[in-house]
């Protein structure tokens, strides 16, 4: 079994075998229904265990279609209804019932530590749905999306974040590594002092540059990613942030500054993207957030060493 917390934790072999996979069972299912299963049925009886300690919607119902269309069942949990949130029940009695009953189990929690000790006791696989570090998913999954859309190498694109320097950037940090792409990065000066952030600049300053102008940033990129300014849970002045940020707000004038850019957003929204940009032809939200289906199949093909 393998566990997927992390991009940086796979192999660029690992992650391109499942990016393949993904590609050739959304070509498969091209007359198919929502719940029509997969013909060769791979997780048939097998249970996916899911809790949410974080609001989702896309995450929640992505690994839940993804289960089912490979033969197999989800079961979702709230920590409320468990005693691991009321009862004191220790996380390492929590994994041995879960690993008992499961055969995989999907964390998306706002404890980093908690993600890392559910790792430690589970006998079963262990996927990252969205942690206070990373979000690998939906940064895989952004990936497959790319590369359908420009029919090339992730590595031959220019691609541009515009946002805050939180999780989702982090993960998509680490995809820059592992698949080598140009990565730049527009994000008030203030807010580059993410630990992550300076280690892969050190590390990859040809590949990744940051920059305080988000007109500078933009120029050249095929791609432009962002998230919501204020995230879940986020402890901050929120109208300070929020200004902060008002000049990176990505309109059309800036993404005229680009090569042809298309846009895509993890969701939900905020104020960081006008209208006129998110619901124009240059906007790929929706395709993007139906392929974290596909992506998520393969990933839990890839954990339980189903992956052909």
């Amino acid at each position: 079994m393998k566990h997927f917390l992390n991009i940086k934790d796979n192999s660029y072999i690992s992650l391109r075998k499942i990016l393949l996979d993904a590609k050739k069972r959304k070509f498969k299912r091209k007359n198919f229904e929502t719940l029509e299963i997969d013909k060769d049925r791979p997780l048939k009886d097998n249970l996916l265990i899911q809790m949410f300690e974080k609001s989702s919607l896309r995450t929640r119902l992505s690994f839940y279609l993804a289960i089912r269309q490979l033969g197999g069942s989800a079961l979702t949990l709230r920590p409320d209804e468990l005693h691991l949130s009321k009862g004191g029940e220790s996380i390492a009695d929590t994994a041995r019932i879960l690993s008992s009953f499961g055969n995989i189990f999907m964390l998306r929690t706002d404890d980093e530590k908690k993600l890392n000790n559910f790792q430690k006791y589970l006998s079963i696989p262990l996927i990252n749905g969205l942690s206070p570090n990373s979000h690998p998913t939906q940064i895989l999954s952004d990936i497959f999306t790319i590369e359908e859309i420009t029919k090339k190498n992730v590595s031959q694109t220019n691609i541009c974040w515009i946002g805050d320097s939180n999780n989702v950037l982090n993960s998509l940090i680490e995809a820059s590594e592992k698949f080598s792409f140009n990565l730049k990065i527009g994000c008030p000066k203030k807010y580059h002092s993410s630990f992550k952030l300076h280690n892969w600049f050190k590390n990859n300053n040809d590949k990744i540059r940051i920059f305080d102008n988000p007109n500078d940033a933009i120029k050249g990129a095929d791609v432009v990613l962002t998230d919501k300014v204020i995230s879940m849970n986020d402890k901050v002045n929120k109208k300070k942030k929020i200004k902060d940020f008002s000049n990176f707000k990505i309109t059309s004038k800036l993404m005229s500054l680009s090569k042809n850019a298309f846009l895509l957003h993890c969701l939900p929204r905020g104020n960081e993207v006008s209208d006129d940009v998110f619901f124009s032809k240059r906007s790929k939200v929706w395709q993007q957030a139906q392929n974290r289906v596909h992506v998520q199949k393969s990933i839990l093909l890839f954990c339980l060493n189903k992956l052909r």
